[in-house]
């Protein structure tokens, strides 16, 4: 295994950047069909939550409201603690998340299994834990990407294709690579919402072990630098 400290060529970074992007897109489209067929709940992609909310206000719906609410807070403090991570002196290693989320996962499974825990704090655990493993990566290259967010995605994609269509001969290769590593981001995601009804079935109470493995296997055997995002 390569160490943390070892410095890294740009283009081979990117490469790092793309694999580790794709991977996380495909866990929290696993987590997040996982939360919509378990808790009727998005627990990553909080504008499906954000309109949920905004309806059930309007039709007195109490358990959507409820549940909406506390996806939303939870991803939102998973995102904030990742951030004061990534910024703090004492811990520069990017894996500290990843264990950290795979921790999460893995002692929630444990937990479930043995005492069921209700809906809502299983929304807000692994909310919090889709928050937190989104400021991982948030870059790939200069394109700056959200790895469970599939309408920003899709968004900054449409917009790079035009931008490549339109734009002189000499830009249009970084472009090219942008979509390339757009594309890849959004199948990852739906590769991931495929896989979990499947695995769902099978592993029933310990769905959650699957994606907390595959990043514990990450974050041992991918070189992953320190790089800010």
């Amino acid at each position: 295994m390569i160490p943390e400290t070892k410095i890294l060529f740009p283009d081979r970074t990117v490469r790092i950047q793309e694999k580790l992007a794709v991977l996380l897109a495909f866990i929290a489209g696993y987590t997040d069909a996982t939360g919509l067929i378990q808790w009727k709940t998005y627990v990553s992609f909080m504008s499906g939550n954000t309109t949920q909310l905004g309806a059930a206000v309007f039709s007195e719906k109490y358990g959507i409201i409820f549940s909406s609410v506390i996806a939303i807070s939870f991803f939102l403090a998973g995102i904030y603690t990742g951030t004061c991570l990534s910024l703090s002196k004492k811990f520069r290693s990017t894996k500290i998340i990843f264990y950290m989320v795979s921790g999460m996962m893995i002692l929630y499974s444990i937990t479930d299994y043995y005492e069921h825990m209700a809906n809502g704090m299983s929304v807000a655990v692994i909310g919090f834990s889709m928050g937190l493993m989104n400021t991982i990566v948030t870059s790939v290259g200069k394109q700056k990407i959200n790895t469970d967010f599939v309408t920003g995605t899709l968004n900054s994609l449409a917009k790079t294709a035009a931008l490549f269509v339109m734009s002189d001969h000499a830009e249009r290769k970084e472009y090219k690579v942008n979509i390339f590593h757009l594309l890849f981001l959004w199948i990852g995601f739906l590769s991931g919402a495929l896989a979990a009804p499947f695995l769902l079935f099978y592993l029933e109470n310990w769905t959650l072990i699957f994606p907390a493995a595959l990043l514990i296997i990450c974050a041992l055997t991918i070189p992953i630098p320190t790089f800010k995002n």
